[in-house]
């Protein structure tokens, strides 16, 4: 039986009728004088007892209401799973009883970094592996904890409607011919991926100038181009080598908060030579669901010790033998859902100068592994620079991306490809 039907919680409104009754007998034997004093002092005296009897039983909010359903002690409340029962709904039949809203996302709803506020780790100064290095690697490590900067250039309307894949290209504030030439060629935005699947959207990645004396200069020229074509994201740190972790981990950041359902990403950069026709044919089949991670993987790869190579890692930044697998970062496939973890995860990592190996090392912390195509030639068709293989628009045609083309060469090729071609053996690379 609920509490409040219980006869016991009903003794104090039994007790004031008799007292009632009990002071008019005693009314009725005064003078006439004397009965209007004390019939107002039983009436008022009345009162006190009713009120008193309300006050205990409930609030001024619920004079007027149903009477509330005991209170259990939340922790005493549990299913035999050890779920905690919301006590408002522990008498409730489990049918009346709403499922629990989904959470919504805790991430930022936009770009919630607004100022550069970043001072160098001066307590590196006094390590003695610090002392040792070379400038660039100091340099480095002195703003390594400084991970994102404001946004300069944005465009999240780019994933508004049912996008299907989102083409995004690594590119210096400089290098605005291979931008255009992108535009032109394997950057063309489609309405329709073919096959009921969405839109083909483009988006160019980008840091400021890394010299001060022709930032201005070339921060206007970025702002005119980004008017005509609407394809620019811009940060606020240098566009610098060692930087395109932090383009990276700043895009990885943009797609979490602007474009949570994009299914597919390629990524890319500005030298390479893309087929869209056979990237989408290779997605076809594929589900956004996937750990889809594929490009030109390098396996048991070992970081590079030698002073005078682009690519040179000193023993104290990184100690291990080898790298964990990457993809080259010519160019890439990686699902949308995979994409949002890989955020997630980078997070927990100290940034690396090398991208394409800082991304590898994001994928080990999710347990993914990046998977090999023959298709992505992050290194040429062939390895040999003067191999005529290299200059092949049939092999160029099989090949979803190769590395590496400037402008002229771009689209020259994209003219031979996509014209009247008549090939003596055909490739099979999907």
């Amino acid at each position: 039986m609920p509490v409040w039907d219980h006869p016991a919680s009903q003794g104090g409104r039994q007790e004031s009728p008799g007292l009632i009754f009990s002071l008019s007998s005693v009314l009725s034997a005064l003078p006439h004088r004397k009965k209007t004093v004390y019939r107002s002092l039983c009436l008022a005296l009345a009162l006190l007892v009713a009120v008193t009897v309300f006050q205990r039983s409930l609030t001024p909010g619920q004079f007027l209401q149903e009477p509330p359903p005991p209170t259990l002690e939340p922790q005493k409340a549990q299913k035999p799973n050890g779920q905690l029962v919301n006590p408002n709904n522990f008498w409730k039949n489990p049918k009346d009883v709403a499922a629990p809203t989904p959470m919504a996302s805790q991430g930022p709803q936009a770009w919630d970094v607004t100022t550069t506020n970043c001072s160098a780790n001066i307590n590196l100064t006094h390590q003695p592996w610090f002392q040792v290095l070379e400038p660039q690697f100091r340099q480095f490590l002195f703003y390594r904890h400084c991970r994102y900067f404001p946004m300069l250039l944005n465009h999240p309307e780019k994933c508004r409607g049912d996008v299907y894949l989102l083409v995004v290209v690594k590119s210096v504030i400089t290098q605005h011919d291979r931008r255009e030439a992108i535009r032109q060629t394997w950057g063309r935005e489609r309405q329709s991926a073919g096959g009921g699947r969405g839109a083909v959207r483009t988006l160019f990645l980008l840091g400021t100038a890394s010299k001060q004396e022709e930032r201005t200069h070339y921060q206007q020229l970025l702002a005119y181009e980004d008017r005509l074509y609407g394809d620019i994201l811009q940060w606020g740190f240098l566009d610098t080598f060692f930087n395109l972790t932090l383009k990276e981990i700043h895009f990885l950041k943009w797609l979490d908060i602007y474009c949570p359902h994009v299914p597919f990403i390629f990524k890319g950069d500005d030298d390479v030579f893309v087929n869209p026709t056979n990237l989408l044919e290779f997605l076809a089949d594929r589900q956004p669901q996937e750990n889809l991670f594929v490009g030109d993987v390098l396996q048991h790869a070992r970081p590079i010790r030698r002073k005078d190579n682009k690519y040179y890692i000193p023993g104290a930044l990184y100690g291990k033998a080898s790298y964990p697998p990457y993809a080259g970062g010519g160019g890439f496939l990686m699902a949308g859902s995979l994409a949002r973890r890989l955020h997630h995860a980078c997070d927990t990592l100290e940034l690396y100068p090398i991208d394409d190996v800082f991304l590898g090392m994001c994928l080990e912390v999710l347990g993914v592994q990046p998977t090999a195509h023959e298709g992505f030639k992050t290194f040429g068709i062939s390895r040999n620079r003067n191999s005529r293989m290299n200059k092949e628009p049939c092999f160029f045609r099989a090949m979803l991306v190769v590395h590496k083309l400037l402008p002229p060469e771009l689209l020259a090729m994209w003219g031979l490809v996509h014209s009247n071609l008549t090939c003596s053996r055909k490739l099979q690379v999907l």
